[in-house]
């Protein structure tokens, strides 16, 4: 049976990336304080306790999965912005998008009786057309204990280029066995899945994952964290969660106007002069991240 390499949090990017690239995932170990993690779930649990069981068989009728992760709770911003992980989604995504974003974040809670999750990829949320680059760098922090016996979460090193119907057998699958406080990395295309919890004891995860910037989030965090909550956040944080351009172009917005008044577009970093832009428009051209969420929240 393979296993997954445990890495140091402090150990050189490069490094990290060579496993990542080779495997898929790998496991850094103690990258959060266990008092960090148990003050994040104080945060979030009274939230998880309200969250009804999935729906289907593939989000698990024994398992409940509480997002708003941003919006809900310090302890989870904190984990999102984690140094390490942002350098890592430069490296990985930033050769497709100027910037990254994030994808969702959720409390994944598997209780006892739960089986093992179907494997698949998560890059398939945008279907299985979306060819030639790596659309998502994903995470998942251990809550409580992650062994195989209460759900640990099933990974196939090395499978990111395996054809989407592939038949795995046991000796294929590792585990994402790992203590509070250590994070499961792992990337869009390799298979992975939830595992079964054959213990009496929930395992608890918090999943958060990061996406190139000119892609749609699973979780619409414009909804998930309103701007009563999101004018309040830390710049770095506000875009990721989208209030910026995920490119030259994509994400700008046309405030109200007094009526008589020009057209005007408005959007982060490409900053232009008032008057004529370069597309013909007449108006206050393009306008800085702080002007764009100014302007959102006024």
């Amino acid at each position: 049976m393979p296993k997954l390499e445990v890495l140091d949090p402090d150990a050189p990017i490069k490094d990290l990336m060579k496993v990542l690239r080779r495997d898929g995932a790998f496991i850094l170990k103690d990258a959060a304080s266990r008092q960090d993690i148990a003050d994040t779930w104080q945060e979030l649990k009274p939230y998880v306790e309200a969250t009804e069981t999935g729906s289907d068989a593939f989000t698990g009728f024994k398992t409940t999965r509480t997002g708003a992760l941003v919006a809900r709770s310090a302890g989870s911003r904190k984990l999102i912005l984690d140094e390490t992980l942002h350098q890592m989604c430069v490296e990985f995504l930033h050769p497709n998008c100027a910037r990254h974003q994030l994808h969702l974040g959720q409390v994944i809670r598997i209780m006892p009786g739960q089986p093992r999750q179907a494997i698949h990829k998560d890059r398939w949320a945008w279907g299985k057309h979306l060819t030639g680059v790596e659309p998502q760098l994903n995470t998942i922090w251990a809550v409580t204990e992650f062994t195989r016996e209460n759900g640990a979460t099933q990974v196939v090193p090395g499978s990111m280029d395996w054809a989407d119907d592939h038949n795995f057998s046991e000796d294929e699958i590792a585990y994402a066995e790992m203590q509070p406080g250590s994070v499961l990395v792992y990337t869009g295309s390799v298979f992975h899945g939830g595992g079964e919890n054959a213990t009496q004891s929930d395992r608890i995860g918090i999943n958060i994952t990061y996406t190139l910037g000119w892609l749609r989030q699973e979780e619409n965090q414009y909804l998930s964290c309103p701007p009563e909550i999101a004018k309040h956040l830390e710049p770095q944080l506000q875009k990721l969660i989208g209030y910026t351009m995920g490119s030259y172009a994509l994400g700008y917005y046309t405030p109200p106007l007094e009526a008589g008044a020009g057209p005007g577009i408005v959007g982060p970093e490409y900053a232009l002069s008032e008057g004529t832009r370069e597309d013909g428009m007449q108006g206050a051209g393009l306008l800085g991240d702080a002007d764009l969420l100014k302007d959102s929240f006024s």
